[in-house]
């Protein structure tokens, strides 16, 4: 019998991280994270890299942040200029009830955060 591999987040996944601490303007508590790194990457290092998600309304006419709408019609924002990184098994990230982030909206944020950067070149 072949063996389990343990949970690892992956690129694209939605996962709960805690936050704090939090210093400045920055997110606290637990939050959603849209993770950008692949698998290996978190596997190896213990780091995840990703787009921290809100509800908060106000982002409705945030031009970094892109619009979804999930299970039982809740609207949500994945951050798009707020990358973030951080040790997931120190933090006790966990699996989202979502999974996954819709391609469509998965893109958005990574065309939405290379405007910023320009990872491109």
């Amino acid at each position: 019998m072949a063996a389990r591999r343990s949970w690892c987040p992956d690129r694209r996944d939605m996962v709960w991280i805690n936050c704090n601490p939090q210093a400045g303007r920055a997110m606290k508590d637990v939050h959603p994270l849209v993770v950008l790194s692949p698998r290996e990457f978190n596997e190896r290092t213990g780091i995840v890299i990703g787009l921290p998600m809100t509800t908060a309304s106000f982002n409705d006419t945030n031009p970094f942040a892109i619009r979804l709408k999930g299970s039982r019609g809740v609207v949500s924002y994945i951050l798009g200029h707020q990358p973030k990184s951080f040790d997931w098994r120190a933090r006790g990230a966990k699996p989202h009830p979502w999974r996954r982030v819709p391609e469509e909206s998965f893109t958005a944020a990574c065309e939405t955060l290379n405007q910023i950067i320009d990872i491109s070149r």
